[in-house]
């Protein structure tokens, strides 16, 4: 709640660095996988990001939206990275109603 604009979520612990590192924040991943009894080797921060983003794809078929989660400037990398067929994506968001 005391955050303000574009503060980190996790500060880094010497004060030159604005931010953990990414092994950092690998390792306290790695630290919660293992404290709920899953996996280890099964999940990674990256296979975190794209699995929230596949499951509003999912429940949504908003690709315009998960493209824009992402930060991809081009639908196709989108459709790439969820792995999904474009036609197949395509016919998913035309059929949401908005």
């Amino acid at each position: 709640p005391t955050m303000r604009g574009r503060e980190y979520l996790w500060p880094g612990r010497v004060h030159d660095r604005l931010h953990i590192s990414t092994r950092q924040y690998a390792r306290l991943v790695k630290g919660w996988v293992s404290s709920i009894g899953l996996e280890q080797s099964a999940y990674a921060t990256h296979s975190m990001r794209r699995t929230k983003v596949a499951q509003i794809y999912r429940k949504t078929g908003n690709l315009r939206a998960v493209q824009l989660l992402l930060g991809h400037c081009k639908m196709d990398s989108t459709v790439r990275y969820l792995g999904v067929e474009l036609e197949d994506a395509l016919t998913i968001s035309e059929a949401v109603d908005l």
